[in-house]
């Protein structure tokens, strides 16, 4: 399997629709993990995916449990990102079959997640001391892109 972006409970449907968008851009599975913050059908989410939503490869679970019962990831396999990261995402040796984790947008990744999988967390770095991090779309367009990087 491709490369596969997993949202934990996302909140914002045009952070989610934008992320689709990417994901189509780089042949990527989209994986939603229940609850959302709002319903997949809502125009936010086609609109900010515009006109490629219906080439996302989206795959949805009940729970983050479902998932991890269902997919079976490896620990090398998963790379969970946060502000608060031990990690440079720069230093992470990706395979081919990565799953790049996200959490929500206002409350990131859940500690149960983030403790269950220990030395699986990553950040992008950033510069100014002022930003506490960067948008839920763009850090997952950077993170995508470096995972992908020397693919293309």
């Amino acid at each position: 399997m491709p490369l596969s972006i997993v949202l934990v409970q996302p909140e914002i449907p045009g952070n989610t629709g934008a992320v689709g968008r990417t994901c189509v851009a780089l042949g990527a599975e989209l994986v939603l993990i229940h609850p959302l913050g709002f319903e997949i059908s809502d125009a936010r989410v086609k609109r900010s995916g515009l006109d490629y939503w219906p080439h996302v490869h989206l795959t949805e679970y009940a729970s983050w449990d479902a998932f991890v019962a269902e997919r079976q990831p490896r620990p090398e396999q998963l790379f969970l990102f946060e502000e608060h990261g031990s990690a440079s995402f720069y230093d992470a040796d990706y395979p081919e079959d990565a799953m790049l984790v996200f959490g929500q947008e206002t409350k990131g990744i859940p500690e149960a997640i983030w403790r269950a999988w220990p030395g699986r967390q990553f950040h992008l770095p950033m510069r100014s001391d002022v930003i506490r991090s960067l948008n839920l779309a763009n850090t997952v367009a950077a993170a995508a892109y470096q995972a992908m990087r020397g693919r293309f």
